[in-house]
């Protein structure tokens, strides 16, 4: 599948890196070490139905920062991202609309690359539908089975037979996985959100309520595949995330990346499904961005609250100003889109256009340092920010024309490569 194109950052001088993130499973600030200078990364993408909203770009520009930070940080980065164009959702929505899931799909995803070109979203180096993979899928479903943790379900009234199970009992009795150690959820949190996020806990015949679906048997109506071990059939969500990561990165890679509605069970049991095969961790950290509301109210497709950014772009508002607005919310926080707000960005990037006019030899470096150091703090982008409103507030202050004799790393590369905020 392919991706999208963005033009790479202008190489800066290599930062000293120092960062640390918050790692959701331990529920605390983490030093992360990056491995004989390769930094590597996965984040889930999206189930192409209603793309692009706001909760989306605000996880991709998330972990675009990381993405420019490792760059400029002088690492070598592999980053891979799914597209999860196999998926009960995706189905739903198709029957709903009376259009085939794969030509809704393929225009979600459509839409979504311009989304990421609009916001000036670095390409990822691997991006991979479902349905191209799902070879490496049966594979590690496979793998799941001949060590023990899989268990099938018999058929019912409303299921066929064959829907294969991943037993948490028998993942915590074969690897250091703990139900839970990834999430960071009680064992009642994980109750209530199961259900809400894709689980069937009520499913007759299973041998725990929370156990996931990952192998489902063949079902009128959907796509299916043929496998002489499994039975014809179609993934579960959770495995086809820890094939992807599985053939495209090393075991542990460095971050897994997401929105934090992904927690559990998607991280969870992608980390556990991955580990059951290779007694590893699937990643040394899992990172999680926030959740954005709309005027108040949390915004889902459920409620049908989606603020788009294509709409906006439609409405003639600037990408730029869009991926300020974003990153003016850290990363980790919940908050709420507001046209007002919008509004804010877009003079606040209007003022450090304005302030290219009166730029001086030595900002650029000075304010290089200052907003790598604000990454370095948990990706503090609104810190970065601030620096820039330092920077754009002196050089209008001081109203001297800007020095002809500038070198190529000016404030506007600055401020592009590290924030992915185009000034020109």
């Amino acid at each position: 599948m392919k991706s999208w194109i963005t033009p790479f950052p202008v190489a800066l001088p290599r930062q000293e890196d120092h960062l640390q993130l918050f790692d959701t499973a331990t529920q605390q600030k983490q030093r992360v070490t990056v491995h004989k200078n390769h930094a590597t990364m996965y984040v889930c993408g999206i189930t192409p139905y209603d793309a692009t909203h706001l909760g989306h770009a605000n996880t991709y520009v998330a972990f675009d920062l990381l993405y420019r930070y490792w760059i400029a940080a002088g690492y070598r980065v592999t980053y891979t991202q799914n597209v999860t164009d196999v998926d009960d959702p995706l189905f739903e929505r198709a029957r709903e609309t009376g259009v085939d899931y794969q030509e809704l799909g393929q225009e979600q995803t459509d839409l979504f690359r311009s989304d990421m070109q609009h916001l000036n979203v670095l390409a990822p180096s691997h991006y991979l539908g479902v349905a191209e993979t799902v070879d490496w899928i049966q594979t590690l479903v496979r793998q799941m089975v001949e060590a023990g943790v899989t268990y099938t379900v018999p058929g019912d009234d409303q299921n066929p037979d064959g829907d294969i199970y991943f037993s948490i009992e028998a993942a915590e009795q074969h690897s250091d996985w703990r139900l839970g150690s990834v999430s960071a959820h009680s064992r009642d949190e994980m109750a209530e959100i199961f259900p809400e996020r894709g689980g069937d806990p009520d499913r007759v015949g299973k041998r725990n309520p929370l156990d996931p679906l990952i192998w489902s048997a063949r079902r009128e109506g959907e796509p299916y595949w043929h496998d002489d071990v499994l039975g014809a059939g179609r993934p579960g969500w959770h495995v086809e995330c820890s094939a992807i990561a599985h053939h495209t990165l090393p075991a542990p890679f460095t971050v897994q990346g997401g929105g934090s509605d992904l927690r559990f069970p998607h991280h969870e049991f992608s980390a556990a499904h991955a580990t059951s095969v290779t007694a590893s961790p699937m990643s040394e950290h899992y990172v999680h961005s926030g959740m954005v509301g709309l005027d108040g109210v949390k915004m889902s497709k459920s409620l049908g609250n989606l603020e788009l950014v294509s709409n906006l772009v439609a409405r003639g508002e600037s990408p730029m100003a869009i991926r300020t607005l974003l990153l003016d919310n850290h990363y980790r926080s919940d908050w709420s889109y507001t046209d007002n707000a919008l509004a804010t960005a877009t003079q606040r990037l209007e003022s450090w256009k304005s302030a290219m006019a009166f730029e001086q030899p030595g900002q650029a470096e000075a304010l290089t340092t200052e907003i790598f150091t604000a990454l370095s703090d948990d990706l503090d982008a609104p810190r970065a920010l601030a620096a820039v409103d330092a920077w754009a507030a002196q050089a209008s202050r001081q109203a001297m024309p800007r020095d002809p004799n500038l070198q190529s790393v000016n404030v506007a590369v600055v401020v592009d490569a590290l924030l992915g905020i185009k000034l020109y």
